[in-house]
């Protein structure tokens, strides 16, 4: 993979647990970054059942390279049976995109 950088969206239903996350991911340069925002409204379909719910969601700012990191690490930790792990590339200002490929590190 190349070093494009991407925003990885996670939600979940704690905001302390989804900071706490966060720090752990920028703590092992896995993400440069994080903007948490609590709460998000999440409306949603779970086996059958339609959902309500106030959420807490984090945007994370990282090389698209170490996405399966951050889905393996939600899969492990996370308390959702299938947590949202949703990332997009994106282009930006040069020097910030610098900046997190310089936070994080290459698989």
């Amino acid at each position: 993979m190349n070093d494009e950088v991407c925003e990885v969206i996670v939600t979940a239903p704690e905001a302390e647990w989804l900071v706490e996350f966060t720090r752990r991911l920028v703590i092992d340069r896995i993400a440069a970054s994080g903007h948490n925002i609590t709460p998000v409204r999440s409306i949603y379909r779970w086996q059958g059942e339609i959902y309500d719910k106030a959420e807490a969601r984090v945007a994370l700012h990282t090389r698209r390279s170490l996405v399966p990191q951050i889905i393996e690490r939600a899969n492990r930790e996370h308390p959702y049976e299938v947590p949202c792990v949703a990332a997009m590339t994106f282009d930006g200002n040069p020097a910030y995109v610098q900046w997190v490929l310089n936070e994080t590190d290459a698989p």
